[in-house]
């Protein structure tokens, strides 16, 4: 699990990306900072993997605590999350060492595209000793995506858009694996390993569904309909 800190001086802001961080897979929010000092304080006492970072607050703003963390060289990743847009609190931020860069205000699917981004980045750094050059333009270069990706092994093309195409047919509502397997027309042994994908992308969920009657049931419901993280398996 990636643990998060949201530093962030506006309550409301930080509630809902607390929720956003929450609807993708892999992250945990350990703990919401409204200053900059505090968020140091944090840091010492949290094991922190990464951080999303405002830069306007009182006192000291996000671009001195990002300078701040490298001085003291712990070992924390951070995502920009802010109005500024001027060019030099962006080059800034990122020549000391910001993942990404998010102007508010922004859509659900640009964060969760960077945090699927920067939790993949971490995978292939925790797995692969040596990393090829497709990946190093995906998640370290930060290369467009709209190139093919390669699906897992028993995920065909053809039928993970024939899935994602019906998902669209429920809108935000809930379906279970046999629902979805009748409604493409496969069997839910196959069907469940490409829900079980698109859970793992960050496009599904899977909720636990309490009925009037008898017991909970497993469900998956889209989080996101309009994601270029599953259009570029196509």
């Amino acid at each position: 699990m990636i643990k998060v800190i949201i530093v962030d001086d506006d309550p409301m802001v930080a509630e809902f990306n607390k929720r956003y961080i929450e609807l993708v897979n892999g992250f945990e929010v350990t703990a919401i900072a409204h200053s900059a000092d505090i968020a140091l304080e944090m840091l010492e006492n949290y094991e922190i993997d990464l951080i999303l970072l405002d830069i306007f607050m009182p006192g000291m703003n996000g671009i001195e605590l990002l300078m701040k963390i490298r001085k003291s060289g712990k070992g924390v990743d951070v995502i920009v999350v802010t109005a500024a847009c001027d060019k030099q609190t962006i080059m800034t931020a990122l020549r000391f060492g910001a993942v990404d860069y998010i102007i508010k205000p922004f859509e659900f699917e640009r964060l969760s595209e960077a945090l699927l981004n920067y939790k993949e980045l971490i995978n292939i750094m925790t797995e692969q000793k040596i990393i090829n050059q497709d990946d190093l333009d995906n998640y370290v270069l930060c290369k467009e995506h709209s190139m093919n990706a390669q699906p897992p092994k028993g995920i065909d093309r053809n039928t993970l858009k024939l899935v994602w195409e019906n998902i669209q047919g429920f809108k935000q509502s809930a379906f279970s694996t046999e629902e979805m397997a009748a409604s493409v027309g496969i069997s839910r042994v196959s069907m469940r390993k490409y829900l079980e994908f698109m859970n793992q992308i960050g496009v599904l969920k899977l909720e636990l569904i309490y009925g009037t009657i008898g017991r909970p049931v497993y469900k998956y419901r889209c989080i996101c309909f309009e994601n270029q993280r599953i259009a570029r398996y196509f």
